[in-house]
């Protein structure tokens, strides 16, 4: 069902250009890992995938208010997307327990590695519940590179430029060595930069070994103080 009106639409006005779909298995568990750069990746890189894909999102995008919120909602739920109740200490498990119910049931699980939007482009350090995903499903890793999504919609910009899609696949990576070491932080640490270097590779983009969110902090304060009045 997914994208069974807007598919063939989006298709004919981005004209996407894929590299490598054929590392995507047709059944099966497999983790897809891509780079975040834009909104628009949860829309373009499920779209091509002839599997479903699932995500994995705060509740809060499930229940804005007024039209946008509406809208939003709409998004998720016709993407397949899951609401997960990101507050507390076991917001992070919840997410992966819900994705691992997605794998374990032969499916396809969708995931940011660096948890949030690149800020500038750049990628970011990779957090560890990619691998822990990987470790405890026994599913091999894909990675996907969003070449262009930044130029498509640049962040806090609400319509898409027309433009053509850029969309790279990886072959699989296979983490099977490191079976029944989940729960292991060098372990995970590994796994996570392995699949990072990965999307370094079929990307092309720079990558600080800092995470995104961190940044993202950084840039709010300055720009906050420089907002600040001077005293005199």
């Amino acid at each position: 069902m997914k994208y069974i009106i807007l598919g063939p639409l989006l298709r004919l006005i981005f004209r996407p250009q894929v590299e490598g779909r054929e590392h995507v298995p047709d059944t099966g568990p497999v983790i897809l890992a891509s780079n975040h750069l834009s909104f628009s990746d949860s829309i373009f890189m499920p779209l091509i995938v002839k599997r479903k894909v699932t995500f994995v999102a705060k509740a809060e995008y499930f229940t804005g208010k007024g039209i946008k919120g509406w809208l939003t909602k709409m998004f998720f739920v016709g993407t397949g997307t899951i609401p997960v109740d990101r507050s507390g200490g076991r917001a992070a498990q919840a997410a992966l327990d819900t994705q691992l119910k997605v794998l374990r049931a032969g499916h396809v699980a969708g995931i940011y590695p660096e948890g949030t939007r690149s800020p500038d482009g750049r990628l970011y350090r990779g957090k560890t519940g990619v691998a822990r995903l990987a470790l405890e499903s026994g599913a091999p890793v894909i990675p996907v590179v969003m070449l262009n999504a930044d130029e498509i919609q640049p962040p806090g910009q609400l319509i898409p430029n027309v433009a053509r899609v850029r969309i790279r696949f990886g072959p699989p990576l296979d983490f099977s060595r490191y079976a029944g070491m989940a729960g292991d932080r060098f372990v995970e640490r590994a796994v996570t930069d392995e699949i990072m270097y990965e999307l370094m590779e079929l990307s092309g983009r720079e990558y600080v070994d800092m995470y995104a969110q961190k940044m993202k902090n950084q840039q709010a304060r300055a720009e906050q103080a420089a907002a600040e009045p001077v005293a005199a």
